[in-house]
């Protein structure tokens, strides 16, 4: 599998190739305080230097079995992770954002971290229990876990910048599409309604945009390898617009992956490639 690590800048849609590898790298966030995305590969979590494409690996102690659901604390002096160290399913853990111990988060296994409170208090994320998905949250030092969702398949929540919604993609209606919700759970609203599969809506730090993947109609969940689109919407669904396709999908924007200016984001697209430094296409709106 190889895997290009890219960055898309709103103003001029210019690619800019951050780093290609014949290693599957997934899930770029944006480390701006150091000038790197963070990636997982092999189960362990690297730092990408911008500027050279350097890869170089965070400590995560005993987690080596890391998954795509990572992200940086709001104010970048901590990591959440989620790793499968337990037989029985995923968990989720803090560390220092320069790497170290990691602390236990959730207790329940089958848990997939996907959003971080602005104000830091509390951890948005994907838990499987009996059988089906839903979204909880629970305080970032551990606690009590709050249930959001009931029906249907419920995944990818991360916050909206003022903090009084979570984004996510659900199937209750059919097969995948973006939705918000308060954070309480409650006002829970269908953002798209179309024929693409859509999964992993992330808003954008100033609140004008949600990135989201468009999978082809009739995709089964969200699999690597597919032809999908990136789309940019603004927050209350209209102006929606597809800004990229190419190869890609599990792994290309699983969790925030936002400049922290909100002029560009990263993703990941695997083979087959573009030619280096071609411009994407045209935005078409729908």
């Amino acid at each position: 599998m190889r895997s290009s690590l890219e960055i898309f800048e709103l103003a001029t849609c210019d690619v800019r190739v951050v780093l290609q590898t014949d290693r599957l790298i997934e899930a770029p966030n944006w480390d701006a305080a150091r000038g790197a995305l963070i990636v997982n590969g092999d189960g362990l979590l690297y730092r990408v230097s911008i500027a050279s494409g350097e890869m170089q690996q965070i400590d995560t102690g005993r987690l080596v079995h890391l998954n795509n659901d990572h992200g940086i604390s709001p104010d970048g002096t901590q990591l959440v992770v989620s790793d499968h160290i337990r037989p029985r399913g995923c968990l989720i853990y803090r560390l220092p954002i320069e790497g170290g111990k990691p602390t236990p988060v959730t207790k329940e296994p089958g848990t997939y971290w996907h959003g971080w409170s602005p104000d830091g208090a509390r951890l948005a994320y994907c838990g499987l229990r009996d059988g089906r998905f839903d979204i909880y949250t629970l305080p970032t030092i551990g606690g009590e876990e709050l249930k959001l969702t009931e029906a249907g398949h419920n995944d990818g929540p991360d916050y909206a910048p003022d903090g009084e919604w979570i984004w996510f993609n659900s199937d209750r209606t059919g097969h995948a599409q973006i939705w918000r919700m308060r954070v309480d759970g409650s006002a829970q609203e269908q953002m798209t309604d179309d024929e693409f599969v859509n999964w992993f809506p992330h808003p954008s730090p100033d609140g004008r945009h949600i990135l989201y993947v468009a999978y082809p109609p009739g995709t089964d969940a969200h699999p690597r390898n597919k032809d999908v689109r990136l789309c940019l919407m603004s927050p209350d669904g209209g102006d929606r617009r597809e800004v990229l396709r190419f190869n890609g999908g599990q792994g290309s924007i699983n969790v925030p992956c936002w400049a922290p200016d909100s002029g560009a984001f990263a993703y990941v697209r695997y083979a087959p490639f573009r030619p280096t430094g071609a411009l994407p296409q045209t935005p078409t709106y729908f």
